[in-house]
């Protein structure tokens, strides 16, 4: 009996008593338009509707034509709907995405109102944009003159997509993938960047992206996918009104297709920018990469994760010893895997910190590696256990990142795109059952090794050079060729470029009526904060919390011991200490038969440190090790084994393996900045203010990554490893010996007796905790930290007052206001950053802006002081305020998984900010008003007073020394 509207039918359905939901599959009758449910007893309920996007250029069309078709809908015709509603609303979740082969337009949120409401913008958004010309100048790109209204000043390209993707190809795995695309895929829709390349997005004309628009979005080419506990029939029944009826089907299938194979293997060089002054002696990437079969055959697919992890999965892992230890290269490439998120699968791997002349014997000893596995196989165990982590995988309920029914939702599109079995991407089970069956053969993974990797002939060999001339070439063609535009403009045209830069700023200057827009207030509000109680009993002389929890047959337990005394040079070297400890040697055994035992019983096994400042002393700051490890519960007791040898039989004799760790760890910190350049520049400038914001700067920001370059250079000795050793050993000996206490978190019926398995840890403790009021000297920053980017992340900060002072919830209010009022219209729509905004952070009492992704630098900064300007002389509605609270108390109440909800209530509480202490400060949030928001920004923010941090490039250093920013190399 069918559950759904008239105008659907339903296709299939199953039952996943893995995932504990029930998933539907539903046609629309005249459009043929997909609808994929997936019923849970959870009120985060969560909307996503993709369209498959098939771009067969690089101007970016698919993604520019995502954010401008969230620009204004024939329902709701003002300038910004889609960050009008972010702040008039309690969502959890709230984006839209641009694929290789989709755009997707997913929110979450726990209020029925709420949800209504975005569904509502949402379907008018995708299926009747207005795409302004204007948005399109704004969001894609446009020609403007440096100097506004003078025609003789040289001309220059702007645009948020524009910007944003100079950003985004500042990364070197993003240019790897996308060049590595390119040859892997000649003839399909990947052979393109989705996203656009920067040099390529100027040519898209307007006439293009409606072109687009008009063939791709349409009911016919649409998957909509809904979870949570709204029913299918419901959610068909607003898609119906709202939208579908008005449709006919679309004549056209919008598909991609399988790619032509190669005959033979492809070698192929191309380059990257990069300014360093240390030089481009190994800095080159090797990778080889594989296309494999079909993602949506479910069998094939899992096959291939299955190889790719027992290839890859951990540094016993035949593959994955050997791109770690071979010295052709500094660690392994960080593409490394299998990507399933388009047509085909592909696998890759690879090494970085090489040279081209040594690509040769790479592929060589890759070869060999994959010809040993085919002739000789791999021990079932080391099979089973990557079977296990597949297991492992697909039981765990996430959403401590994205929702958990967002995560089911993007599991199963791949399928719904190329119209395969979406349900079967998350019904696993029967498949996983068939390969526990197989691995049984001796010569399965031989037999697929050989199949699948030595006889397949599409395979592409990249070899990814550095040039630091390439920035400086790229920037002299752009400057040619819009030099060359300008020689061929009319004086029509040139008055027309100066025409659309004045509507566009008059534009951007508008003030839309917002109450065209559904929305929900403070009364919307629950008035209570969700609350998690845990259970404390003793565990011997210690104190173990336990949480029941729905984890779907998982335990997470955690030994958490207070930070004893480091010395300074100890407190630097605590990160990479927490990284060693799980990835070396443990009593008898070499750190490669640990890998495998840790990947036979656990999820995940890690080390890693946290602290916090008192609620009411932001000078008083006190941290924890803690040994996190989670598990299928009938693994726990070999669990808790593996974490107790982890605690008492550490070695750190394994001086190659410390320096190879240390290696890979600098490589993803230094290919993490231009993805994450917004926080380094707030943790820089936050960094003079207290030790806590000191020691985030020092260990995970951009002083920390200096460091962490320095120290590596010192393991080119043998004395320098075996220095560090020794430290490492004297920090574990600090921490062995501290108070520890546990968490465990699982299923209520098992919580006693995973209780009792843990007594073994329960070691008695010789070290007090360190003085939380060490004393700190404060310091103004003014600097400019210089990094391989095209594209500038500026900050400002402020000191401010801890989480129970009456001005913290003011201030937190406030960093939303002056975003959603200023901030946001300045710095993305007319300065052309991707982003920007305010934040306040009770742990470090620091007020914060910043800009991501943005061209400007001077400009930037300025807008932030412009910003307390407007406030301060401006007049502003109570409806203003509101939104801010909405932003706040919606961060606040965002849920995670089971687990993820229990580890924060345990946290939180071991600082001292209890639930009752939580929910004092979200009621002080929801009563905060306009004075308030004065009052505070008056006392706090005065532009003497901030310290200011931009991280940026070759390009942008002259702008940033002008400024009389402090140059500080990386």
């Amino acid at each position: 009996m069918s559950n759904s509207h008239p105008a659907f039918e339903l296709v299939t359905s199953a039952d996943i008593e893995s995932l504990g939901v029930h998933v539907e599959e539903y046609r629309h009758v005249v459009t043929g338009a997909q609808h994929l449910h997936i019923a849970a007893d959870n009120q985060e309920n969560v909307f996503l509707v993709a369209l498959r996007t098939v771009p067969q250029d690089s101007t970016g069309v698919a993604h520019i034509l995502e954010h401008t078709a969230l620009c204004g809908s024939d329902k709701y015709p003002v300038r910004d709907p889609f960050f009008m509603m972010i702040r008039r609303s309690l969502n959890t979740f709230m984006n839209a995405f641009t694929s290789s082969d989709w755009t997707a337009y997913p929110f979450a949120s726990q209020n029925r109102k709420d949800f209504d409401n975005l569904l509502d913008v949402y379907l008018d958004a995708v299926f009747f944009a207005r795409l302004d010309p204007l948005d399109f100048a704004q969001e894609g790109h446009r020609l403007e003159f440096k100097e506004v209204d003078n025609p003789d000043s040289e001309l220059v390209f702007k645009g948020v997509v524009y910007n944003e993707m100079k950003g985004a190809m500042s990364s070197v795995s993003s240019q790897l993938w996308q060049t590595l695309s390119k040859y892997l895929f000649p003839t399909t829709t990947y052979h393109y960047n989705s996203g656009g390349e920067p040099a390529d997005i100027p040519k898209l004309t307007y006439e293009q992206l409606v072109a687009f628009y008009r063939s791709h979005y349409h009911p016919s080419n649409a998957v909509f996918m809904t979870f949570g506990d709204i029913p299918a029939a419901e959610h068909q029944a607003v898609f119906e009104e709202k939208a579908l009826h008005k449709f006919e089907p679309l004549n056209k299938s919008i598909a991609v297709g399988r790619e032509d194979r190669y005959q033979a293997p492809l070698r192929v060089e191309e380059h990257y920018p990069l300014s360093d002054e240390e030089g481009l002696k190994e800095k080159t990437h090797i990778v080889l990469g594989w296309l494999l079969g079909d993602v949506t055959d479910l069998e094939e697919a899992l096959t291939a994760h299955l190889l790719s992890g027992v290839l890859l999965d951990n540094s016993a892992s035949p593959l994955m010893k050997l791109l770690e230890t071979t010295d052709l290269g500094t660690s392994p490439s960080p593409l490394v895997g299998l990507d399933d998120s388009q047509r085909e699968l592909v696998f890759v791997c690879g090494i970085e910190g090489s040279e081209r002349e040594r690509a040769d014997e790479l592929e060589q000893q890759v070869l060999t590696v994959l010809e040993e596995v085919a002739e000789k196989g791999v021990p079932y165990e080391q099979v089973a256990a990557s079977l296990h982590q597949l297991e492992l995988a697909q039981r765990e309920i996430g959403g401590d990142g994205y929702p958990y029914g967002l995560q089911l939702i993007l599991t199963a599109l791949t399928g719904a795109t190329h119209r395969g079995d979406a349900i079967g991407l998350l019904n696993i089970d029967a498949t996983l059952e068939k390969l526990r069956e197989q691995i049984k053969d001796p010569r399965f993974i031989a037999d697929k090794t050989r199949k699948l990797l030595l006889e397949n002939q599409h395979r592409v060999r990249l070899i990814l050079t550095p040039d630091d001339r390439l920035t400086e070439r790229r920037e002299a063609d752009e400057k040619a060729v819009l030099a060359e535009i300008k020689t061929r403009l009319s004086e029509g045209e040139k008055k027309q470029i100066i025409h659309t830069a004045h509507a566009l700023a008059e534009r951007q200057q508008r003030e839309d009526d917002a109450s065209i827009l559904p929305k929900v207030g403070v009364e919307d509000i629950p008035p209570e904060l969700p609350k998690v109680d845990g259970e404390e009993v003793q565990l011997g002389t210690r104190k173990l919390t336990r949480y029941s929890a729905g984890t779907n047959g998982l335990v997470y337990q955690q030994m958490v011991s207070a930070l004893p005394e480091f010395s300074e040079e100890e407190k630097q070297l605590l990160p990479y200490y927490c990284q060693v400890l799980s990835e070396v040697g443990l009593g008898d055994k070499d750190y490669l038969e640990v890998q495998q035992w840790q990947t036979r019983v656990a999820g995940a096994l890690h080390g890693f440190t946290s602290s916090r400042t008192a609620i009411d002393d932001l000078q008083h700051l006190s941290g924890h090790f803690i040994l996190s490890g989670k598990a299928l519960a009938r693994n726990q007791q070999a669990l808790t084994e593996l974490m107790q040898a982890t605690m008492e039989e550490v070695r750190f004799d394994e001086l190659p393996r410390i320096k190879e760790l240390l290696l890979q760890t600098l490589a993803r910190r230094e290919q993490g900045v231009v993805g994450n350049g917004h926080a380094l520049a707030m943790a820089a400038a936050s960094a003079g203010y207290n030790r806590a914001a000191f020691e985030n700067h020092a260990t995970g920001g951009l002083l920390g990554l200096r460091n962490l370059k320095a120290l590596v250079r010192g393991l080119d000795t043998e004395q320098g490893l075996e220095k560090l050793a020794g430290q490492f050993q004297a920090i574990h000996r600090k921490v062995l010996a501290a108070p520890r206490q546990f968490l465990l978190i699982g299923e209520e019926d098992k919580l006693s007796e995973f209780s009792d398995a843990l007594a073994p840890l329960s070691a008695d403790s010789s070290l007090p905790a360190a003085d939380p009021n060490a004393p700190f000297e404060t310091q103004h920053i003014e600097q400019l930290w210089l990094a391989n980017s095209q594209v500038n992340f500026c900050a400002k900060a402020y000191a401010t007052v801890p989480m129970t002072h009456p001005d913290a919830a003011p201030l937190a209010v406030l960093g939303g206001f002056l975003r959603n009022g200023y901030l946001h219209r300045t710095i993305r729509e007319q300065g052309g950053a991707y982003g920007g905004g305010a934040s306040h952070d009770s742990n470090i009492g620091v007020f914060r802006f910043y800009s991501y992704r943005d061209p400007r630098m001077e400009e930037t900064l300025n807008d932030f002081d412009a910003s307390l300007k407007w406030l301060a002389t401006e007049k502003h509605k109570d409806e203003q305020v509101e939104e801010a609270i909405l932003g706040v108390v919606g961060a606040l109440d965002k849920p995670g998984s089971p687990a993820g909800e229990a580890k924060k209530a345990f946290h939180s509480n071991l600082y001292g900010r209890s639930h009752a202490v939580r929910q004092e400060f979200r009621r002080q949030v929801t009563e905060v008003n306009l004075e308030d928001l004065k009052r505070v920004a008056t006392s706090y923010l005065k532009p003497e007073k901030a310290s200011t941090a931009v991280v940026t490039g070759a390009l942008g250093r002259e702008a940033g020394l002008k400024l009389n920013l402090q140059e500080e190399k990386l």
